[in-house]
């Protein structure tokens, strides 16, 4: 499957921004685009980001001469897009300059609320935003030694400021797997979704989990399926990927068949309920509201929408679309 071609991507996993990594090491060039009229700055205020929302939704960014001087040596360089380039500014708990960079009419929101609401490009580049600046929030002080980093190469690598250490970090995010396991062929083909205690009622997802130290991917998807429903699997196959900064994952979709269908919750009691959704079972329980789905901008329901869409693309759609609103 050629995921690069699918005619609606993931959420925030648009690739049009160039993030021209190997000029990260040149200073002047990076001190151009800072000096540039065009450039822009992308603000992050305690993990929301700036959007307008109105008629047409859209992200807000910055001239850079609206930050004092000294807020400069906080931008993390993202990339270009037709000529212009991009830097993250992670504000943390700086209410007041948060709110008197804000133009009228914007405000700082929860990206996995307005996500949606925005064009593909816009959300991918504020997710970015957003998980760049957790990183730096979270790796102000040295993993080996304690003493503080600072950036270097446009805001993607911290070094110790202590000359014995100087320790190098460099970004990093958590990969998960999330996992569609169905059971049957054809006509008779169900998923298993599940939800763990907490959730809204009715909220079913498919199934996930954070990859451990030394693990593949495949062995992932066998554990965590095995471990929370107690439902042991095989043929895993990778469906596609999407980044996921709330605060630093990287979700990777796969599907996978199930051996055997009982399920058996785990005593940990991580999931509450797991069940099993023929089409029709999900059509009915999403008709009559019992049943309500994972937000359309997560892989979970791109996941979810791939299988149940099998033979007749897009109906899965229309059927929320035709549902009233909740």
């Amino acid at each position: 499957m050629d995921n690069l071609r699918h005619t609606a991507r993931n959420f925030f996993a648009a690739a049009t921004l160039d993030r021209a990594s190997a000029r990260r090491l040149d200073a002047a060039w990076l001190q151009a685009r800072l000096d540039a009229p065009q450039s822009r700055v992308v603000p992050v205020w305690r993990q929301r980001s700036l959007v307008v929302l109105d008629d047409e939704p859209r992200a807000v960014t910055l001239p850079l001469d609206v930050l004092d001087p000294g807020r400069r040596e906080a931008l993390v360089f993202l990339g270009e897009a037709s000529g212009t380039a991009f830097f993250a500014l992670g504000l943390e708990g700086d209410e007041a300059e948060a709110r008197a960079l804000a133009p009228a009419g914007a405000d700082y929101h929860e990206l996995r609320d307005v996500g949606g609401l925005l064009g593909e490009d816009a959300g991918s580049l504020l997710a970015y935003a957003r998980a760049i600046t957790f990183w730096h929030r979270r790796h102000r002080h040295c993993g080996e030694c304690g003493r503080p980093t600072r950036s270097e190469e446009g805001g993607h690598l911290r070094v110790c400021v202590d000359g014995a250490c100087g320790a190098k970090h460099f970004p990093r995010t958590d990969p998960a797997v999330i996992v569609l396991v169905t059971h049957g062929e054809g006509a008779a083909s169900r998923c298993l979704l599940g939800r763990p205690p907490g959730w809204v009622p009715g909220l079913y997802s498919t199934l996930a989990g954070f990859v451990e130290p030394g693990e593949t991917l495949e062995g992932a998807v066998v554990r965590e399926i095995r471990e929370e429903a107690g439902v042991v699997v095989d043929a895993v196959t990778y469906h596609s990927s999407q980044p996921w900064p709330f605060p630093s994952s990287l979700m990777l979709g796969f599907t996978a068949r199930a051996v055997e269908p009982t399920v058996q919750l785990d005593a940990d009691e991580e999931l509450e309920d797991a069940r099993w959704f023929s089409r029709d079972e999900l059509a009915s329980a999403l008709t009559s509201g019992e049943l309500r789905l994972p937000r359309r901008i997560s892989i979970a329901f791109r996941l979810i929408e791939s299988w149940y869409d099998a033979d007749q693309p897009g109906a899965l759609g229309a059927l929320l679309e035709s549902l009233p609103p909740r």
